[in-house]
């Protein structure tokens, strides 16, 4: 995996580093993150909702991450899902969910994850991933991207499935938090399932985008996450063949990922819907 960064200041950086970098964060947050739930697991506080909770292990392994990535590039930006912001004096910013899933977490599900991804430009305007690493602790499975440089588990390199009819496809989604929220995607649901082979739903993200790369599942979509859901996954289902788009609507703006053209039929069912 080559290629090269040029940041808005400074000399440009291998995406081999940048990878190793993210790689290594992933996992040793990874690490702490399921050392602590073998621990036991303590409620910190809620967000969105009751049901839309924050553990301290949330809180202690994006400090991790944090202190991590501050050592190695300190003039990079940073954007965690707990609340950690600095701004970048080199156009690069680091995109972090500490743990993917925290609902899974709590529960002891083994479907969550801690997803680390380095944005180009603004996050949450259109800034692409350069880099990205996913790691499923539980599994041990380390999921990992460069712009270019293709989408990996492992040694293994990943490809989308292709050639996929709609009414065959495999479908993941997610839900919000929001009761009301959720009775409406539920509807959308309603619909798709009986146009598709069948529908999933594992509760993480950026795993969900993972499981599209690896042909685990055939496109995913879900309404209005953020960036720190995704910044890792698109660029892992991108360079496994796959797209990753963000579409307006009526209703909340929804993403898709896939192989391009099934998730062009997919985008195309959800605007019928309602979506």
């Amino acid at each position: 995996m080559g290629g090269a960064v040029h940041p808005i200041e400074g000399a440009p950086v291998s995406h081999d580093h940048l990878i190793e970098l993210a790689t290594s964060v992933a996992v040793g947050a990874g690490e702490l993150a399921l050392a602590r739930r073998r621990a036991g697991v303590t409620v910190a506080a809620t967000k969105s909702s009751a049901e839309d909770i924050v553990t301290e292990a949330d809180r202690e392994v994006e400090a991790l991450i944090r202190s991590r990535i501050a050592a190695a590039r300190p003039d990079d930006g940073f954007l965690g899902e707990e609340g950690d912001e600095a701004e970048s004096r080199t156009g690069l910013t680091w995109v972090v969910d500490p743990i993917d899933g925290t609902v899974n977490y709590f529960y002891d599900r083994p479907a969550w994850s801690v997803s680390v991804a380095l944005v180009e430009g603004d996050p949450r305007a259109g800034g692409r991933a350069v880099v990205g690493a996913v790691f499923n602790p539980v599994g041990g499975e380390l999921f990992r991207a460069s712009r270019g440089g293709g989408a990996w588990l492992g040694e293994r390199r990943l490809q989308v499935n292709a050639d996929v009819p709609l009414e065959l496809a495999l479908v993941a989604t997610g839900y919000a938090y929001q009761a009301e929220t959720r009775i409406r995607q539920a509807s959308i649901v309603e619909g798709v399932i009986g146009r598709v082979r069948d529908a999933r739903r594992i509760g993480s993200a950026a795993l969900e985008l993972c499981d599209v790369a690896a042909g685990r599942t055939d496109v995913y979509y879900e309404n209005e996450l953020s960036p720190w859901d995704y910044a890792a996954g698109a660029l892992i289902v991108e360079e496994a063949g796959g797209s990753f788009d963000i579409h307006p609507s009526d209703g909340m703006a929804f993403m898709v990922a896939g192989e391009p053209a099934l998730a062009e039929r997919l985008r195309a069912l959800l605007v019928e819907l309602g979506q």
